[in-house]
C-alpha cells in the first residue's frame, strides 16, 4: 500500500515534470515514458488503502473548486466518508477503493448517510466502476455515482 507520503511526493514529482515541460498536460499524444509516469499515478490511487483515498479524494475535491471539505471520522461514519460543498449544496460522499467493481452496499450506504449528515447530494466516488445492479439502486434512489472515469477527470487537476 503507498502512504500519502509517498503519494503527494510522486504527485509533486509528476508537477514538476509538467512545470518543466517534460509531461504535457492535455497532449494528444504522450512518450513512452510519460503515459509511465501517469500510469504510475493511476496505479498510486490503486494502492492506496481506503483512509488514505478518502483523504486523496478530499484533497481532490478541494482542487476541484468544492469546500468546507471535511473527512468524517473513520469507523462509524453512518455512509458518508467526505462532507463537501459545492455551489451551496452539501454532498455526502462515499469512498471505495477496490479492486473489484462497486456493489448496491456502497449506494446503500450514501443514501442513508444523506439523511443522517442532511445533506442535499449523496455520491459514491470509487477508483473501479458500478455493477449494474449499484447503477440501477442508485437511479431509483438519486444518487451519483463518480467511477473511474469521473475520478481521472477529477485528477487532471494534478495534471496542471
Amino acid at each position: 500500500m503507498i502512504s500519502m507520503l509517498k503519494y503527494l511526493s510522486l504527485a509533486q514529482w509528476i508537477k514538476n515534470q509538467i512545470q518543466s515541460g517534460k509531461l504535457l498536460p492535455g497532449a494528444k499524444l504522450y512518450s513512452e515514458s510519460q503515459l509511465c509516469e501517469i500510469r504510475l499515478l493511476r496505479e498510486a490511487i490503486n494502492t492506496m488503502d481506503g483512509h488514505d483515498f478518502e483523504y486523496f479524494c478530499a484533497d481532490l475535491l478541494r482542487k476541484n473548486g468544492f469546500d468546507k471539505v471535511e473527512v468524517t471520522k473513520g469507523s462509524g461514519d453512518q455512509g458518508i466518508d467526505i462532507i463537501a460543498f459545492k455551489d451551496g449544496i452539501k454532498y455526502g460522499i462515499q469512498c471505495k477503493c477496490y479492486t473489484n467493481d462497486i456493489g448496491n452496499s456502497a449506494v446503500q450506504e450514501a443514501f442513508s448517510g444523506r439523511s443522517f449528515y442532511r445533506c442535499h447530494v449523496a455520491a459514491v466516488l470509487t477508483n473501479r466502476y458500478f455493477t449494474s445492479s449499484a447503477k440501477e439502486l442508485a437511479e431509483n434512489n438519486g444518487v451519483l455515482l463518480w467511477d473511474r472515469d469521473r475520478l481521472n477527470q477529477l485528477c487532471e487537476v494534478l495534471e496542471h
